[in-house]
């Protein structure tokens, strides 16, 4: 049975390394996944890959179908998530090129598929949210960019905006008031659709540039390539030394 599933978000479409590739589709009872599931092995270690917003990177972050991604993870018997997702940065800490593994999220988003207790899906159940990313599976990876010597922030808060245009600086200034460290698009739900099925979840945020108001200028698509190639580069090795050791 399958254990490990990386999600893959912007600048990080596919997993290399893997062996005994193969890929699945599946119809789940909330519709399809982004793209088909990947299967292969990593050192003799069974991995799952899923590119969130398909490959090719097509759907914008209101548009997954979130509860089919998650549905189809576990259906596949998948017990972990990691969540790769390429963000902007609002305290200082948080710069261009760096990593942080969030221990919070805020949730700005709206009018998206949030639960599977809706829709003739699991019977109603409130789930404890009070630490939206498990802590055990946010040490494992905070001891393993330690133990290999990627620089990492350990801790955050990710705010999740609707997208898929990048916020205001107006935007940004509230969430900063609200205590948010990163801006991303793709966090929520995610996070808690992966509690209401009991799979552990942490997530590695990329940071590809300065939230608005917080750099200099505008923020341009070349500058956002640039800084992603950098972190996905700092990511992978953090994902093949995760999977090796754990």
């Amino acid at each position: 049975m399958t254990q490990l599933a990386i999600i893959g978000g912007t600048g990080l479409t596919q997993l290399s390394n893997l062996s005994s590739l193969k890929h699945e589709r599946m119809d789940t009872p909330f519709g399809r996944p982004s793209a088909e599931f990947v299967l292969g092995e990593f050192n003799g270690k069974s991995v799952v890959f899923l590119a969130r917003h398909g490959n090719p990177h097509t759907l914008a972050p209101h548009v997954i179908n979130y509860r089919a991604n998650i549905w189809g993870l576990q259906q596949l018997g998948v017990e972990q998530i990691i969540a790769v997702a390429a963000v902007g940065g609002i305290t200082s800490a948080m710069r261009p090129a760096h990593i942080a593994i969030p221990d919070q999220v805020i949730d700005y988003t709206y009018g998206r598929k949030h639960t599977f207790f809706a829709d003739g899906g699991l019977p109603l159940t409130h789930i404890d949210f009070t630490w939206p990313y498990t802590p055990a599976l946010r040490g494992k990876l905070i001891a393993v960019a330690a133990k290999v010597g990627v620089a990492i922030t350990s801790g955050g808060t990710y705010g999740c905006t609707q997208g898929p245009r990048l916020e205001t600086i107006a935007e940004i200034r509230r969430m900063a008031r609200d205590g948010c460290d990163v801006v991303g698009m793709t966090g929520m739900p995610e996070a808690a659709l992966a509690r209401e099925l009991g799979m552990d979840y942490a997530a590695i945020a990329v940071i590809a540039n300065w939230a608005a108001g917080k750099g200099e200028g505008e923020i341009s698509m070349a500058e956002i390539e640039q800084n992603l190639h950098v972190g996905m580069a700092n990511t992978a090795s953090l994902l093949k030394a995760f999977i090796e050791i754990g």
